[in-house]
């Protein structure tokens, strides 16, 4: 599925969107709703996505919700309250293509400032970030199943990877939710700070990321995407990948500088 990108980014009506230093800064903003993820919503976000990978100036991607309840709290569970099991089917399909998937394999590091509850939608949409960081509030669960449901937007597939088949059976079946520290030490979080530090700990990577080669960089999330996808040799597509980057002027720039003993300019 082909979704057009929105280039006026100034029309959003659930989220914001700033692009400063390199960082495209995407916000959540439903606060009166903790953030709750609804079909305007996904498609405001797959257009700040695609908007940002286009943009030549952003060289990664800070997603958070606005206020200081809630990353997201969930999907909007009135839209499909009354759906039908091929409208279930639907909805879950297109929300992968449209958001969740697009937001894996995005060519620029993508980071998630988890800023308090990451529930249901909202924590598949943290986990489908290449990096997380929270607030020592945040709270993080997949609760459906005590609604009738599973996970639907790939928070089966993701939390596996990211916490072992076990523990995601655990979280999943209890519909349990983690604290910040439990979530940590369980892998589902790259780091936790205070709250106020949040967005500041989330632009210290994001400075680092944007020292280095914006195309390796990307040839290494595509690399380790690779060895997550059922029929893909992730070996192979490294060896390809690694290839493609001795073809780049930012190749010869990086081993240049190297050699003269001085910083890239990439």
């Amino acid at each position: 599925t082909i979704f057009v990108k929105t280039i006026n980014t100034m029309n959003y009506n659930n989220i914001l969107l700033e692009i400063s230093d390199n960082i495209s800064y995407i916000t959540i903003n439903r606060p009166n709703q903790l953030n709750a993820l609804n079909s305007e919503t996904i498609k405001e976000l797959n257009s700040a996505i695609l908007y940002s990978e286009d943009n030549k100036d952003v060289r990664c991607i800070i997603l958070t919700g606005s206020g200081t309840k809630a990353f997201v709290a969930g999907a909007d569970i009135k839209e499909f309250a009354g759906f039908s099991v091929e409208e279930g089917e639907n909805l879950a399909r297109k929300g992968q293509e449209q958001l969740f998937d697009l937001l894996e394999n995005c060519s620029k590091p993508t980071i998630a400032a988890v800023n308090g509850f990451a529930l249901g939608g909202g924590l598949e949409l943290a986990m489908s970030c290449h990096i997380r960081v929270a607030s020592l509030n945040a709270k993080m669960g997949l609760p459906e199943v005590s609604l009738g449901l599973i996970p639907g937007y790939g928070g089966t597939q993701r939390l596996s990877n990211l916490v072992g088949k076990g523990k995601a059976m655990e979280m999943i079946c209890t519909s349990g939710v983690l604290s910040a520290e439990d979530a940590l030490q369980w892998g589902l979080l790259n780091s936790i700070c205070n709250q106020e530090d949040l967005i500041s700990n989330c632009e210290k990577i994001a400075s680092k990321i944007c020292r280095n080669s914006p195309m390796a960089i990307s040839s290494a999330i595509k690399s380790v995407n690779a060895g997550f996808i059922d029929g893909i040799d992730g070996f192979e597509v490294e060896k390809i990948e690694f290839g493609k980057c001795f073809g780049t002027e930012q190749f010869t720039e990086g081993t240049t500088a190297f050699l003269e003993k001085r910083k890239a300019n990439f």
